[in-house]
């Protein structure tokens, strides 16, 4: 069996990157413009006909580029809308709303949907901000049912684990590239083995991570039985990774690593609010020990 990539899902990798790289900012209805939206919805409703990988990709890059819209939120939600529609989601985990600020309408962890109103709450990564619901306003023009509230919940985790995937793998890209430049005592830093072997081991671990991620992203699109364990496992782990690889980063990088000029901080905050949205490593691995001691 072949587990590369298509042809086609390269190039829409280098089509969002490229984008991202000159947009990271771009507003919700810029991305919907280009079709992110509604990737893995059938085309009869509307939808790009692709799979759950194909958006796993774009969520990969989102989380490279550090995107802060509710693109994630309103991704997941969609395939299980009757039709696709213009509005921007967010879906209630612990009581807790991303981007209850910057959406219209939020999927309660009941399964009932309601109007984005609420409080919102400062997180360590203030791209990404949290709500908690406050009077619930339900909308009697939507449906109450969106197929299924935990078929939901597993794509956000898959989700979120392709995001960490990406976060690890820049912030590895920004610690190879400056330990390659970065002299000292005559000799580039990237030869000393404190330097060169925790930079390794991240490679490996992120390596690890994207498998796990796109196992989630296959078991979701396919339907398998495993995808409540493999979605729990990529989360847990790929965000793990993507938290040791920024730190790791930071670390080579020195004092400016430290320092709020760098962009490295900002990959260490949201890969933290990934490790902790909608439970840390721990609370998914009970998932896997269930599976695995039944």
């Amino acid at each position: 069996m072949d587990f590369s990539f298509t042809q086609e899902q390269e190039e829409l990798r280098r089509e969002a990157r490229a984008f991202l790289e000159a947009n990271a900012d771009a507003p919700l209805d810029r991305l919907r413009e280009l079709g992110w939206l509604g990737v893995s919805v059938p085309e009869e409703r509307g939808g790009g006909g692709l799979s759950f990988v194909d958006e796993a990709i774009l969520f990969e890059e989102t989380g490279r580029a550090l995107y802060s819209g509710p693109f994630l939120t309103t991704a997941v939600v969609l395939p299980a809308l009757e039709e696709l529609d213009e509005l921007a989601w967010s879906i209630e985990l612990d009581g807790l709303v991303p981007h209850l600020d910057a959406v219209d309408r939020v999927l309660r962890e009941d399964g009932s949907v309601v109007e984005a109103r609420g409080e919102t709450l400062p997180t360590v990564d203030e791209t990404r901000p949290l709500g908690r619901l406050g009077e619930i306003v339900a909308d009697s023009n939507l449906r109450s049912d969106l197929g299924g509230f935990e078929g939901v919940r597993l794509r956000l985790l898959a989700g979120l684990a392709a995001e960490a995937v990406g976060v690890a793998s820049k912030a590895l890209e920004l610690a190879v590239g400056y330990v390659s430049e970065r002299e000292q005592f005559g000799k580039k830093i990237g030869i000393y083995q404190a330097v060169s072997h925790p930079l390794a081991d991240t490679y490996v671990e992120t390596e690890l991570a994207r498998s796990l991620a796109y196992w989630a992203a296959w078991a979701l699109a396919a339907g398998d039985e495993s995808a409540p364990v493999a979605a729990a496992s990529a989360k847990s782990f790929c965000a793990e990774t993507a938290v040791a690889a920024c730190e790791r980063s930071i670390q080579v990088h020195g004092g400016i690593g430290f320092t709020w000029e760098h962009p490295l901080h900002r990959y260490y905050k949201r890969a933290q609010w990934i490790d902790a949205f909608g439970g840390h490593a721990a609370r998914q691995r009970e998932v896997v020990a269930a599976a695995l001691l039944d």
